[in-house]
């Protein structure tokens, strides 16, 4: 017997046949009130991603996809990593409970473990997931086809423009900017959009061509010229080295490194929106905290979808690549990653001492 507080919604789709979904809890707040933004249930959540579906689908589209779950919703206190009773975790693995028409596909972590992750094809899969608790999507920048090394063939360049605290967001966008001009200039086109934090993403689309590492470097070498041009700017992955600059961390075009969808929710009080814009829109937007689970929508129905064109196109990465063979000095892996040929040394370089390690980055023995 339903409960008091479930609801049945019809999930509709051009491409797909209607699905009835059980939304439970459908009262249940998930994000509270703010001083500029109102309380979000769970039934808005499920509608919002509905709404958005087209344009959100069109992101998600047979992308393995990680899923950020916020069963009991975002609420203050609450962190990512502490479970199901206070906080929110990442989902990986997909449920054994998914309707039959959510389909899933296989990835190959660093480790060589391997998961069988959610990997959206309708409408439907998005709100059965916002039902589960699901308020961010994580896709990787691969889409699954019939051919099985197609995962590991990344179709973005994904450009994590990162500020460091205390930086204004008008600050972030000039690099947006800048790395715009960056990429025309090796006869790429960027699109934009915001973290549904402080940062700015900007995106790439490519031909499947180049394995993760090489696309990697060429997210390195893009940063390089960037840091060279721009005193604004910084690679440095140790926080300490960074300066108040803004970080382009190279490191989200890893393997198993993801950065929230466009049109996704976010994690955080407001219910911000990770949201693709136009660069235009981009230059004139002073908070994007205006950008939310309330006011997406409005903006969708009457401005459409900016990264509508975003498939149009493949772009090569040779450009970038030879940059990057110009100067193929390595820089650090995420800390769960193994040791990596080439990489620096991964000690905090205040804490370094220079005699325990050799020039390869390699620890002495002894000194351990």
């Amino acid at each position: 017997m339903a409960k008091r507080d479930d609801v049945e919604i019809e999930v509709e789709s051009a491409g797909a046949p209607s699905r009835t979904l059980r939304v439970s809890h459908a009262n249940r707040i998930v994000f509270p009130e703010t001083d500029i933004t109102p309380a979000i249930t769970k039934l808005e959540l499920v509608n919002y991603l509905v709404e958005v579906g087209e344009p959100l689908l069109r992101a998600l589209h047979l992308r393995p996809t990680t899923l950020e779950r916020w069963p009991n919703g975002v609420h203050p206190g609450m962190r990512l990593g502490r479970g199901t009773d206070d906080g929110g975790f990442y989902q990986k693995h997909m449920m054994r409970a998914a309707p039959d028409y959510v389909d899933g596909v296989e990835v190959t972590f660093p480790s060589g473990r391997t998961a069988r992750e959610v990997c959206p094809t309708e409408p439907a899969v998005l709100a059965w997931c916002a039902q589960m608790g699901t308020v961010t999507f994580h896709p990787w920048p691969v889409r699954r086809t019939d051919d099985p090394s197609s995962l590991d063939r990344p179709d973005e360049l994904r450009i994590d423009l990162d500020p460091q605290p205390g930086i204004p967001f008008n600050e972030v966008v000039r690099v947006a900017l800048a790395t715009r001009d960056l990429l025309e200039e090796f006869g790429l086109t960027g699109y934009c959009k915001t973290s549904g934090g402080r940062g700015v993403h900007v995106y790439v689309r490519i031909e499947p061509n180049w394995e993760f590492a090489d696309v990697r470097h060429a997210a390195i070498a893009l940063g390089r010229e960037l840091e060279r041009r721009d005193t604004g700017v910084t690679t440095e992955w140790w926080r300490e080295l960074r300066g108040n600059r803004v970080f382009v961390d190279y490191n989200q075009n890893c393997r198993d490194r993801t950065i929230a969808s466009a049109w996704s929710p976010r994690a955080r009080p407001g219910a911000p929106v990770s949201m693709p814009m136009t660069w235009a829109d981009l230059q004139h937007l002073s908070d994007p905290r205006e950008l939310n689970v309330s006011t997406v929508p409005y903006r969708l129905r009457d401005l459409g979808d900016p990264w509508q064109s975003l498939d149009d196109e493949q772009h090569s990465l040779d450009q970038l690549l030879e940059l990057w063979d110009a100067d193929p000095v390595e820089k650090n892996f995420p800390p769960d990653y193994p040791k990596m040929p080439g990489e620096p040394p991964r000690v905090q370089p205040s804490k370094k001492v220079a005699a325990n390690w050799d020039e390869q980055g390699n620890r002495l023995s002894g000194n351990d």
